[in-house]
């Protein structure tokens, strides 16, 4: 069996699994790091199918975003709401400075970045004609009906079934004898 088909099965596996995680685990912190590993999945599935950008858009998206966003939004309230701590925190200097460490790092990566790979200050007109060209063969890739079409389609209903369970779950309870409209 050839290495990229047992890369594969290893990547589709952990991504179902953690995926099979998320909905099983009770616990909710755990349940969203299952689902970082399980967009991580996605991303290197992305990587196997040589699609770039996708798998780029899904790593910063899905597991730079939605997750991280996720996970503190669990943190804060869980911790606000059971316990009488104060909300601020009193490690605010060390993180600022972390913060202006770590922004003056990228500072010197970004001045320096010109001068470490020629030609990337100034677009060629190869690279420009070959970004057009992959945008649009993923543009073409997403709605040709011989192609993804179906596929991105059906992500979309899921994402809307998935938006509409969550407001459903989410929503308080209503005492059908206190509604008296």
């Amino acid at each position: 069996m050839p290495v990229m088909q047992i890369i594969f099965i290893i990547v589709s596996a952990v991504t179902l699994v953690s995926a099979i995680m998320v909905v099983t685990d009770r616990n909710l912190f755990h349940a969203a790091l299952w689902m970082m590993l399980s967009f991580l999945g996605v991303a290197g599935l992305y990587i196997l199918l040589e699609n770039g950008f996708m798998a780029a858009t899904q790593l910063l998206v899905y597991i730079g975003a939605i997750s991280i966003l996720v996970i503190f939004a669990i943190m804060m309230t869980r911790r606000l709401m059971s316990t009488t701590e104060s909300p601020y925190n009193s490690q605010w200097p060390w993180g600022g400075l972390a913060a202006l460490l770590l922004l003056g790092l990228l500072a010197s990566v970004i001045t320096q970045f010109d001068s470490l790979v020629p030609g990337v200050g100034r677009t060629a007109p190869e690279t420009e004609s070959a970004i057009q060209s992959m945008v649009t063969d993923l543009g073409v890739a997403f709605t040709a009906s011989d192609q993804y079409v179906l596929v991105f389609e059906l992500a979309s209903v899921l994402l809307l079934v998935a938006l509409v369970g969550s407001i459903i779950v989410a929503r308080p309870d209503i005492d059908p004898e206190e509604d008296n409209s």
